[in-house]
């Protein structure tokens, strides 16, 4: 599933996301919400993983929860940015010394990987964890046939991204252009039918709209650069705007203005969907199972 004429620059994603690694904690507020949202989803769906894979891990907070979660159970964080990776064993380091008095938990495995090619044997998780990566996927179809072919059977894959709603407000105030300046965000529906083509069964979608304020827009412009949010199409301007594009674009959207903030909406999409036994073999042929009867 793609949106028609957008695609994004892979090796601009991981640079932008390279470069915001020391301080993304800074301005994490949101992912670390839709996180504790995610885990209330999760609270609901009965799984004792053996293996856990955290894919997009960022700066590796969510190894932390999944620590205390589920202690002791093996956990593998992958992301396409060493320096988020490098932030990541930072942050478990600190997470050791809170859990000392309990007793030593195991060390993740950290790999430095593209989501649409896991270096993870077949069937070697039970839980597939995502917390913000596939809106950095034009298509994400190959990365959900991988974390699907990685899951176990019976392993189930739990997922956040942001939908098409997301920074509705400045995309509207934007003065009309050829270029791409804004990101562009699959549907939920969509993704949800990419899900059963990836091979997932009884996906469940779900979505949060939440909005965040600001007293400039500079502030939201602030806080998309710092955690590497910022533009990375393939067919964004390449050359400085000029002053009447940013003159035109605060304008517009200063007239949405209300007690003295600036708002800014977040779609926020939730799904999973499990890893049912296979009907086919991978030559086509089906698979037949027999049962011996009690008695």
């Amino acid at each position: 599933m793609t949106l028609p004429d957008f695609q994004l620059d892979p090796r601009l994603v991981r640079r932008r996301a390279e470069r915001a690694a020391a301080g993304y904690a800074s301005v994490d507020t949101l992912a670390r919400e839709i996180s504790r949202r995610m885990g209330e989803r999760l609270d609901y769906i009965r799984i004792e993983p053996r293996r856990i894979l955290d894919l997009g891990c960022g700066p590796g907070a969510d190894l932390v929860a999944f620590a205390e979660r589920y202690p002791g159970v093996p956990r593998i964080a992958v992301d396409s940015a060493a320096a988020m990776l490098a932030q990541a064993r930072g942050e478990e380091k600190g997470l050791l010394k809170r859990l000392m008095r309990f007793g030593k938990p195991a060390d993740p495995d950290f790999i430095c990987a593209d989501a649409n090619a896991l270096p993870l044997a077949r069937a070697s998780v039970s839980l597939a964890w995502s917390n913000l990566m596939l809106q950095w996927l034009h298509d994400p179809l190959p990365a959900l046939k991988e974390i699907h072919r990685v899951l176990e059977v019976g392993g189930v894959l739990m997922f956040s991204t942001f939908g098409p709603d997301t920074l509705k407000e400045l995309r509207a105030a934007l003065p009309p252009s050829n270029a791409e300046h804004l990101h562009r965000f699959i549907d939920m529906h969509d993704l949800g039918d990419a899900l059963v083509g990836a091979g997932f069964s009884d996906p469940v979608m779900d979505m949060d709209m939440l909005t965040v304020t600001y007293t400039r827009l500079d502030d939201l412009f602030h806080d998309l650069r710092a955690s590497g949010s910022t533009n990375a199409a393939l067919n964004r301007p390449h050359g400085l705007v000029g002053k009447n594009h940013w003159a035109a674009l605060r304008a517009n959207y200063d007239q949405l203005r209300r007690d003295g903030r600036l708002p800014a909406t977040v779609e926020v999409v939730y799904g999973h969907a499990w890893k049912a036994a296979p009907k086919v073999m991978e030559d086509g042929r089906a698979i037949v199972r027999f049962e011996r009867k009690p008695g």
